[in-house]
């Protein structure tokens, strides 16, 4: 850069001022660099020729609290050929460093001065110097006579809740088709599938089922001809699926008003505990003891507006059967909603949830009205309709725990670990077991004269089921734990949380969770960070930690060559007084950050403009982003490049 006289000015300085108490006061001095000029670090001597930086003082009426000391910038002390000698050196921006002091009763501002060298490869400018006063009352920083812009010291920029200040352009670009397709794009058609897995489940309850040959005669036999009627059934399938699709629309409002909305929901104690109640209501209704029903003026209004005939007429149709249906459909968009909001999609996946779920219960409309001769092999209704309602009781029961275990795990609880988890699925399970197998009755089932081959198959399929999950208990030589479940990850407890054979982190490799404590272990061992967004109570965080991390090709890579750091968003422990504080939300305003979780969140949100969990971000300990960060990765060998990635350009960064 130069300045407006045409010369050199290729480091720019701004000095801010923070408040600590009535007589402490810190000053933050930040260089900005232009690409290739270095500036030389205090610790270098001046014997050579190069002046190192030095930061004066004017002490009259203050005291130094210790020395100058640097937070940011990309520090290397290599050969440098301008001067012949081995030396330290600022060799990326923003640098920053930060002096304390106090001041004596009385004292109304004072100065100081920064003296400083810049180089580049082939040239040197001459030593600058750059005077400042800092105003005490109000307090304000004056700039070489001229009023800098001074920040308030009601409010924090994120760079202030940590040692370093991220320099979130990735220094190399070998990663970056990862970090492009590990977005959420298959997470919604995840979710779009099991919604149409759900919708499918729906059609086999009672209230459902019967309902599909009614309909359908009802269309063909009132149109005037056979393609009428296939029309109008269809349109009464596309209003059915328009109806479920509508019911995700509000929650797109409120994801507008605070992306991280779904996160706050999905990781709140008093909700999860609520969930976990209403799951268990749904299981109790499922097996039969209540029937849940929406009011009945709804239904009846939906009815008699179905008499406006043509177009509307129909869509008021595919309402009442929705209102209808409820007490069957509902536990399972229940779970469909809690689901899609503990995922990092937020109103997206719901609404792809919601637009499985009514496709795969409108289909049989249509396509039964086309082609009515199949509808003749549809198994005729009786006992195994209440039969699928009481599995699915079972199955609601079971994932009820899941929201118990995740306000246990964010609230610090310790109680539903992961041996009493498994134990209570395993109870689940047999009792599921004896009731396909005709052994235990619920209210609404009639005799069972004989097993049929499919309850027997899916009572042997429970049984196996059940030892599987008894296999959890098996031991893990590598972690020094239980041998992971793959079926269970994210829905189970994370392996390490258990009361026998407790890890501090997964896999058993090193980890922080302080992230001062971790990059200043990661400075001294001289090694890249990874810093892991995670979440208590995030499903793909457990898989990527209990799939992808044991492969042989990422497992080495992770514990011999990076400092693992875990930052945990939804971590709800309160942060002492003094560290809270109110900063600046990346999308405009202020939050006060409370709680640890918080401070991760807004730390990732502001640095990186990802909300979404798990979030993985490679870095030199002084905050240089190695390659462009990636999200949940199930590849290993995609996530194996990546970390190869991030190292080659750390050793490349080591070498400058």
């Amino acid at each position: 850069m130069r300045d407006h006289s045409g010369l050199l000015d290729p480091v720019q300085w701004t000095i801010a001022a923070e408040r600590i108490d009535d007589r402490t006061y810190d000053v933050i001095l930040t260089a900005e660099l232009d690409a290739g000029w270095t500036l030389y670090t205090q610790e270098n001597s001046d014997e050579s020729g190069l002046l190192p930086i030095v930061f004066r003082y004017d002490e009259t009426g203050l005291t130094l609290v210790g020395t100058t000391q640097r937070e940011a910038g990309t520090y290397k002390r290599a050969y440098d050929h301008i001067w012949d000698a081995e030396v330290g050196k600022i060799v990326a921006g923003p640098a920053r460093w930060r002096q304390r002091l106090t001041v004596e009763p009385g004292t109304e501002q004072f100065s100081g001065v920064i003296e400083y060298m810049t180089c580049d490869d082939e040239q040197c400018l001459p030593p600058d110097f750059v005077d400042y006063t800092v105003r005490l009352a109000p307090l304000r920083v004056l700039l070489d006579g001229t009023e800098a812009t001074q920040p308030s010291t009601a409010t924090t920029d994120v760079a202030d809740l940590t040692p370093t200040n991220i320099s979130a352009e990735p220094l190399g670009e070998c990663a970056a088709t990862i970090a492009t397709s590990a977005g959420s794009g298959s997470g919604i058609w995840t979710i779009f599938g099991l919604g149409f897995l759900g919708g499918l489940l729906a059609l086999l309850t009672p209230c459902v089922f019967p309902m599909i040959p009614l309909t359908v005669s009802f269309f063909t036999k009132s149109a005037g001809n056979r393609g009428e009627g296939v029309r109008k059934a269809f349109l009464y399938g596309f209003f059915i699926f328009l109806v479920y699709l509508l019911l995700s629309v509000p929650f797109h409002v409120i994801g507008g008003v605070d992306s991280n909305i779904f996160n706050e929901i999905s990781t709140n104690v008093f909700l999860n505990v609520l969930f976990f109640l209403v799951f268990v209501f749904f299981a109790f209704s499922f097996f039969g003891y209540y029937e849940l029903t929406v009011p009945e003026s709804w239904t009846n209004r939906a009815s008699s507006a179905e008499g406006v005939g043509g177009l509307l007429g129909i869509f008021f149709m595919a309402l009442t059967l929705a209102l209808v249906s409820f007490s069957c459909t509902g536990p399972i968009l229940g779970s469909l909603l809690v689901g899609a909001m503990s995922g990092s999609g937020g109103a997206m996946q719901l609404t792809a949830g919601m637009g499985g779920f009514g496709l795969a219960l409108a289909l049989p409309f249509g396509l039964f009205a086309a082609f009515p001769s199949v509808m003749a092999a549809l198994p005729k209704s009786g006992g195994w309709l209440n039969s699928v309602k009481v599995v699915l009781g079972f199955v609601e029961l079971a994932l009820a725990l899941k929201f118990l275990s995740n306000a246990d795990l964010v609230d610090h609880w310790n109680f539903l670990k992961l041996e009493l988890f498994l134990g209570l699925w395993i109870a689940i399970g047999i009792g599921l077991a004896l009731y396909l197998f005709g052994l235990i009755r619920f209210p609404h089932d009639g005799p069972l004269k004989k097993l049929s081959p499919l309850r027997i198959g899916l009572g042997v399929a429970t049984v196996a089921f059940v030892l599987y999950l008894g296999s959890g208990f098996l031991p893990n030589e590598r972690s020094g734990s239980y041998r992971p479940l793959g079926l269970l990850s994210g829905i189970a407890p994370p392996v390490c949380y258990n009361f026998l054979q407790p890890c501090d982190c997964p896999q058993g490799l090193d980890c922080f969770t302080d992230l001062e404590a971790g990059l200043a272990y990661a400075k001294e061992q001289n090694k890249p960070v990874m810093l892991d967004f995670t979440g208590y109570a995030c499903v793909n965080c457990r898989k990527m930690e209990e799939h992808v991390w044991p492969e042989p090709e990422v497992y080495p890579t992770l514990r011999d060559e990076f400092v693992l750091i875990s930052l945990y968003v939804d971590d709800k422990a309160e942060l002492p007084e003094a560290e809270q504080q109110t900063v600046q939300k990346p999308a405009g305003g202020t939050t006060t950050l409370r709680r640890q979780g918080q401070k991760w969140a807004h730390f990732q949100a502001a640095n990186f403009n990802v909300n979404s969990q798990p979030y993985y971000v490679l870095m030199s300990p002084d905050g240089q982003v190695l390659n462009p960060p990636v999200g949940y990765t199930p590849d290993a060998e995609d996530y194996q490049a990546f970390l190869e990635c991030g190292l080659n350009n750390f050793r490349r960064l080591s070498e400058l």
